[in-house]
């Protein structure tokens, strides 16, 4: 297992390099005023003014540095030595206050005490992590009583198909348990700058993994929505919108793109 999440590593450092000089993540208009968060988790997170703010795998801060701006007391934490300098480096030029913390999230316990009002996670994250059930601990043992986990995540059904047609065709089975083996040599960020190829490998949670996980800890979740369209280029025949949101052409939605969780700690 180490041996794989060293993997994973290895191709976000490189990703981290790339996707902060892409025209995607638009960095330069971030360091200018931006807020890099969607319309998507604002209204449903919420104000964070005051509030402590954990964001679990932050990859260069963006986001997290996004909900500082906004008056939330932030932490992230991300597994890529080269994230987390480029997060600690933004804070500092954009005089923002945050802590940032370099590990391998299933030793984030031994890293960061206490708690919090919210802890937040979103798009892309949970398909680098083998052990569901154990994220869903770590992540709840981290909110406070009355506070919330939120998730907006990229939906299970949508990644089982090839991203490179325009067909629906199934690369992988949706309860495939075995990680899935994949070559990269460039960014999901469309810039089309190549590097040498890099073998990482992703694991598939149904969506009624993750719930039954987020139960299982003792969260009481408040909804579980499903949305037809995505905040990048899932799918090869996805159509880009002015705002930067990806929908099937002629508003078709055969199936959901995304899915969004917000769950509370009693107390």
């Amino acid at each position: 297992m180490n041996e794989q999440i060293n993997a994973n590593r290895e191709l976000w450092q490189k990703l981290t390099e790339v996707n902060a000089a892409s025209s995607f993540y638009r960095l330069e208009e971030f360091k200018k005023g931006e807020n890099k968060l969607n319309p998507l988790e604002l209204g449903e997170v919420g104000p964070v003014t005051g509030k402590s703010l954990l964001h679990l795998q932050c990859h260069f801060g963006m986001d997290t540095l996004s909900w500082a701006r906004l008056g939330a007391k932030v932490t992230g934490m991300d597994f890529s030595p080269l994230a987390i300098e480029l997060a600690q480096s933004l804070a500092r030029e954009l005089n923002l206050s945050a802590e940032f913390i370099c590990c391998n999230l299933y030793d984030l316990p031994t890293h960061l005490q206490g708690q919090f009002d919210i802890v937040y996670t979103s798009y892309g994250v949970l398909a680098w992590l083998p052990d569901v059930t154990r994220w869903a601990e770590i992540a709840a043992s981290y909110v406070k009583p009355g506070g919330i986990f939120y998730i907006a995540e990229f939906h299970p059904f949508a990644t089982i198909f090839d991203e490179s047609t325009d067909d629906f065709i199934i690369n992988f089975p949706y309860f495939q348990k075995d990680p899935f083996l994949e070559v990269a040599e460039e960014s999901y960020t469309e810039d089309g700058n190549k590097f040498d190829p890099i073998e990482s490998f992703e694991w598939n949670h149904p969506l009624g993994e993750v719930v039954s996980a987020l139960i299982g800890v003792g969260l009481q979740i408040e909804f579980l929505h499903e949305f037809p369209y995505s905040v990048y280029r899932q799918l090869k025949m996805l159509k880009e919108t002015p705002d930067h949101i990806y929908t099937f052409p002629d508003g078709e939605a055969p199936f959901p793109l995304m899915y969004s969780i917000r769950a509370k700690k009693p107390g």
